[in-house]
C-alpha cells in the first residue's frame, strides 16, 4: 500500500514536471558548427563587450595544445585570459573553488568551457558560485536553486557525448562523501556552443565510443521516459539515427571529418532531448559508479544501458521499437517485441564491437546497498522513468554489473 502510493506521489510529480517544461522557455545557445568554427568563437566573446575570460579546460588537452588556436584568437582579439586547468575526469567541489578562486583574482567577466564534460561542467558550477556566492556547491543541488544569472558563459566539447553544451545539467562529486550529484537550472545554459569536428579528431578510440554511448544513453531515457514532448522525441529519434550511423565509423577512423561532425551534432541533439525529458535509472547508477569508484562516465553509461532496457522493455517497448526504427534496424512490417529485443541487442553488439565491457570491475558487493540508495534517492521523484524500480529491484541490477 504504502509502496503503491510512493508510485503515485512520483508520477504526480513527474506530470507537473513536464508541463513545467512545456511552458517554461529553455535557452537554445547559439550554435558555431563545422571544421575550424572555434575560430569564430573570439569575435562573438569580443561583440559582447567581454575584456578578460577564464578558460576552463583540462592538463590532458593543454598538454595536447588543444585550446592553442582558441586562445591565439583571443589574443588577436584583444581578449585577455586565464586559464584553469586543474579539472579532474569526475570534477570535484575543490575543482570549483580552485576555478573561482582564479576568476575572481584576475578580474575575469566571463566563461569558456573548454574541453569533455568535465571541464564544462565545472565551468558551469564555477559560473554558478561567482554569482551566487552565498549558496555552496551543496547546497545548489537538484533543481532551480541556482538563484541568480552566472556571468556570460561559452562551451567548446572536444567530445561528442556529454551534450553539456546545450543541458540545464552539470555533474559534480564531493569527495568528502564519494557522492556524485547532478546541479540543474535553465542559467547553466550556455550562450554560444561550438561544435567542431576538427577538435575531436584525435580522441583516442575509446573516448570516442564511451562518450558516443553517453549521447544515445541521453537520446534513449529521454525518448523512453515518460516525459517526452514533439520536441525532444524528434531530437533524441535524430540522434539515435546519427549514432547508429556514425559512431563506429568515428571509432575506426578517427580522421574521418564527417563522422565526427555528425557524431557532434548527435551529442547536441541529445543534450537538447534529456535536459528537458530528463533521464532516468542508467544514469542514476552511473553517477554513483564515477562518485564511489571514478569511473568516467560515458563508460559506465554504456556497460549499464543493456542492462536497464532489459529491465524495462515491456513498458518501454512501443518506444524501444520507434528508436529501432528511427535508427535503421528495423522496419514497421516487424512486430513490438522484435524491434525492442533487437534495439537492446544493437547496444550490445555496439559496446562489443568497440570493446567495450560487460561488467564493471571497481564494483565491489558490499557497496551494492548504498548504490542503489543513492541512484534511487537521485531517480525518485525527477526521473519519469517507464517503469519505477524497488530497492531490492536495483541491487539485483547492480549485482549484475559485478565482475
Amino acid at each position: 500500500m504504502i509502496w503503491t502510493l510512493k508510485k503515485g506521489f512520483y508520477r504526480t510529480q513527474q506530470r507537473v514536471m513536464k508541463t513545467a517544461s512545456v511552458i517554461i522557455p529553455f535557452p537554445i545557445p547559439m550554435l558555431l558548427s563545422g571544421p575550424g568554427s572555434v575560430n569564430n568563437l573570439a569575435e562573438n566573446i569580443k561583440v559582447r563587450g567581454l575584456k578578460n575570460v577564464l578558460v576552463v579546460t583540462d592538463k590532458i588537452l593543454m598538454d595536447l595544445k588543444v585550446p592553442e588556436g582558441f586562445l591565439e584568437s583571443l589574443k588577436k582579439n584583444g581578449i585577455k585570459y586565464s586559464i584553469y586547468d586543474d579539472v579532474q575526469p569526475n570534477p570535484t567541489i575543490e575543482n570549483v573553488e580552485k576555478g573561482r578562486t582564479i576568476y575572481q583574482k584576475n578580474n575575469c567577466d566571463g566563461i569558456v568551457g573548454f574541453g569533455g564534460g568535465s571541464p564544462i561542467d565545472c565551468a558551469k558550477i564555477i559560473g554558478a558560485r561567482i554569482a551566487n556566492p552565498f549558496m555552496s556547491v551543496r547546497r545548489m543541488k537538484g533543481l532551480f536553486r541556482v538563484f541568480l544569472p552566472i556571468p556570460p558563459f561559452f562551451c567548446v566539447p572536444t567530445t561528442a557525448g556529454t551534450g553539456s553544451e546545450t543541458t540545464v545539467a552539470a555533474v559534480i562529486t564531493d569527495p568528502s562523501t564519494h557522492e556524485k550529484f547532478a546541479i540543474s537550472d535553465l542559467k547553466l545554459i550556455p550562450k554560444i556552443a561550438v561544435l567542431d569536428p576538427e577538435l575531436m579528431v584525435g580522441l583516442p578510440p575509446h573516448i570516442t565510443s564511451t562518450t558516443g554511448m553517453d549521447a544515445l544513453t541521453h537520446a534513449v531515457e529521454a525518448y523512453i521516459g515518460l516525459n517526452g514532448t514533439k520536441f525532444t522525441d524528434e531530437n533524441a529519434k535524430n540522434a539515435t539515427k546519427l549514432i547508429f550511423e556514425n559512431l563506429e565509423e568515428a571509432y575506426q577512423n578517427g580522421s574521418n571529418i564527417e563522422a565526427r561532425s555528425n557524431m557532434a551534432l548527435a551529442s547536441f541533439y541529445g543534450g537538447s532531448a534529456f535536459t528537458r525529458a530528463y533521464v532516468g535509472y542508467v544514469h542514476a547508477i552511473a553517477h554513483n559508479m564515477g562518485g564511489l569508484y571514478g569511473v568516467p562516465h560515458g563508460l559506465a553509461n554504456a556497460i549499464i544501458l543493456p542492462y536497464v532496457l532489459e529491465f524495462c522493455r515491456k513498458e518501454a517497448g512501443k518506444k524501444l521499437a520507434d528508436l529501432a526504427v528511427a535508427g535503421r534496424i528495423g522496419t514497421r512490417k516487424e512486430s513490438t517485441e522484435d524491434l525492442s529485443v533487437k534495439f537492446i541487442e544493437k547496444v550490445k553488439t555496439m559496446n562489443k564491437n568497440m570493446k567495450i565491457p560487460t561488467v564493471i570491475k571497481e564494483l565491489q558487493e558490499k557497496d551494492i546497498p548504498l548504490i542503489a540508495k543513492r541512484a534511487l534517492d537521485e531517480a525518485h521523484p525527477d526521473y519519469p522513468v517507464p517503469k519505477i524500480m524497488t530497492h531490492a529491484e536495483c541491487e539485483a541490477l547492480i549485482r549484475k554489473l559485478l565482475p
